[in-house]
């Protein structure tokens, strides 16, 4: 599953990485606004949005390119390695797929 992060701690993005690595996902991490931020985010499986640690503006453009697209959006206030886990576990769900062991 492919998922775009947006949010977060930068120096928490190797932790994300690997949290969403071992359960078997293709990740992109933003917690910067980066230019053309609506043609970066692509076509994900799902959307994790870290509300607390990003700004208004970059909420808006993922949840606005969410809709037009039909990807599903995940969002926690929090942004720990806990929250991205039960995130995950929530997108998967609604996904119909299972983790790898």
């Amino acid at each position: 599953m492919s998922i775009v992060l947006v949010g977060g701690h930068d120096r928490m993005q190797d932790e994300y990485k690997q949290i969403c690595c071992k359960r078997g996902h293709r990740v992109k991490i933003y917690t910067q606004m980066p230019a053309r931020f609506d043609k970066v985010i692509g076509n994900p499986d799902g959307i994790v949005l870290f509300t607390g640690t990003v700004s208004h503006k970059m909420i808006l453009t993922a949840l606005r390119e969410a809709k037009k697209k039909k990807i599903s959006v995940f969002r926690s206030h929090t942004s720990s390695a806990n929250s991205l886990e039960e995130l995950l576990t929530k997108m998967e769900g609604a996904n119909g797929t299972v983790c790898p062991s």
